[in-house]
């Protein structure tokens, strides 16, 4: 029944995929185990003897070798990161006599031993998925010598790697980057979540398990951070992101089909406006933007001059001018770069739809809902996705322009923050690491699934050789 199932759904992915269908690979780890030759078999405590019994010497060398070093490090260093992951703590400073003078005698780095320790557990992950390969490459290595005569020589795998599995070659150092440079922070920090690392113990901290998620997400006690106000921020956050994200692409797609139409003299002058608006640093924008807001700026002072206003406006002491402030202050921002998305779509939309609509009878908004619409948002649902997880951790554009102001006594976070600048201080100001992770992993979920939910949902996913 197994194997039915498992045709069928094999039958349906190839229906999908067409052309660019792949046969699943015959040489899996179960396979290996339950077909593999007693030479196979013996590869699974000792690396890479199927290889060299097939004469594949270098290769079952390499998987060797990748033992032995897995190995010496579990003895050397590996043993000791795991018994320190497990316990944490560690030895306190102290200071006394130590031949004949009297030192400060460092304690022990709780963040170095969890470091070291996640790192560990990466190394075995890692070796576990050596294992695997080096089985199956046993496997292959047999079934191979059994069908051609001979397992594939050093030159025939080399001749594999740059042809057939150049994708493979091409993209290993990528994944190696990801894996180290995001995989390993990001479980340090999930890590950092369930440890009392906060200002009071910034060098010996332990294990508390769920403690800091209570302390999210419960509004007991007199803390900085509770549940009310996580809500309350990531409440305002997607609000922003929904915003910050639709009214640039709209005003953007207004903007680039007014300067497309035919009608408009000048199109390249008015392009060229807007990506020189692009080429200006951000940051500096934003902080003049800051400045001329101030309630001395020069926005206010212009105003009451012309006699406008009697007072200054509370662009950043009150809640709601700032959160709209930093939404406009956004558009000016970020439609330059929509209208350049835009312009480029529309200039590439067949206009033969256009025309065979024209004849048809179609109207202007007919054309315009019918045609350009759904062309442009089957192309840049990849990128509005994109856009609304970045507006969910625009850092710049709400610390740089309100700082989170208009803030709360009591309370870490202010009005205009978003999750990533109370992240932000959280742990560089506060120095409270435990919180900030918490923080970090739910702001994870909230995109992933946002993200995941609609993309799968979109016709870029669900058609991808056209739109409908």
């Amino acid at each position: 029944m197994s194997t039915v199932t498992l045709s069928q759904r094999e039958l349906r992915r190839r229906r999908k995929l067409g052309a660019d269908y792949v046969a699943p690979s015959p040489y899996t780890l179960k396979n290996a185990l339950e077909k593999g030759d007693v030479f196979t078999k013996l590869s699974i405590l000792i690396f890479g003897l199927g290889n060299v019994v097939r004469k594949q010497y270098v290769k079952g060398l390499i998987y060797f070798a990748g033992e032995v070093l897995f190995i010496v490090y579990m003895i050397t260093a590996g043993g000791t990161c795991f018994k320190n992951l497990i316990t944490l703590g560690g030895n306190k400073p102290t200071s006394g006599w130590v031949n004949g003078q009297y030192v400060n005698i460092p304690g022990d780095n709780t963040v170095l031993r969890l470091l070291y320790g996640v790192a560990a557990v990466v190394f075995c992950v890692v070796f576990v998925l050596w294992w695997i390969l080096e089985i199956r490459s046993a496997y292959k290595a047999q079934c191979l010598a059994g069908k051609n005569g001979r397992a594939p020589s050093l030159m025939d795998d080399i001749h594999t790697l740059f042809d057939a599995k150049a994708n493979q070659l091409l993209l290993f150092l990528p994944i190696a980057g990801i894996l180290i440079f995001t995989v390993l922070p990001l479980i340090f920090m999930i890590s950092m979540a369930f440890t009392s690392y906060d200002h009071n113990h910034l060098t010996l901290f332990n294990w508390v398990g769920l403690e800091n998620f209570k302390t999210v997400f419960s509004n007991s006690g007199s803390s900085a951070v509770s549940g009310s106000m996580f809500l309350s921020v990531l409440g305002w956050t997607l609000i922003w992101a929904f915003f910050a994200t639709f009214l640039n692409f709209f005003f953007g797609l207004f903007l680039a089909m007014i300067i497309n139409r035919k009608t408009t003299y000048g199109k390249n002058v008015w392009r060229a406006i807007f990506s020189m608006s692009i080429a200006v640093p951000q940051f500096v924008s934003l902080l003049v933007m800051h400045q001329m807001l101030q309630p001395t700026g020069a926005v206010n002072r212009l105003l009451q001059t012309w006699g406008w206003i009697d007072g200054p406006l509370p662009f950043f002491t009150d809640a709601t001018w700032a959160r709209v402030t930093v939404i406009i202050v956004n558009l000016w921002i970020g439609i330059p770069y929509t209208i350049m998305q835009v312009t480029g779509i529309l200039q590439n939309i067949p206009a033969d739809l256009y025309e065979a609509a024209k004849i048809d009878g179609a109207n202007w908004w007919q054309i315009f809902t019918k045609i350009t619409m759904p062309y442009i948002i089957f192309v840049l649902t990849p990128y509005l996705i994109t856009t609304f997880t970045g507006n969910v951790n625009n850092f710049n554009v709400i610390y740089l322009l309100t700082r989170g102001d208009p803030a709360v006594n009591g309370a870490s976070a202010g009005k205009t923050d978003l999750l990533i600048t109370w992240l932000y201080k959280l742990t560089v100001d506060r120095n409270d690491y435990n919180l900030g992770a918490v923080i970090g992993i739910m702001t994870f979920i909230v995109l992933a699934a946002v993200s995941l939910i609609t993309y799968r949902n979109s016709g870029s996913y669900k058609n991808e050789e056209g739109f409908r």
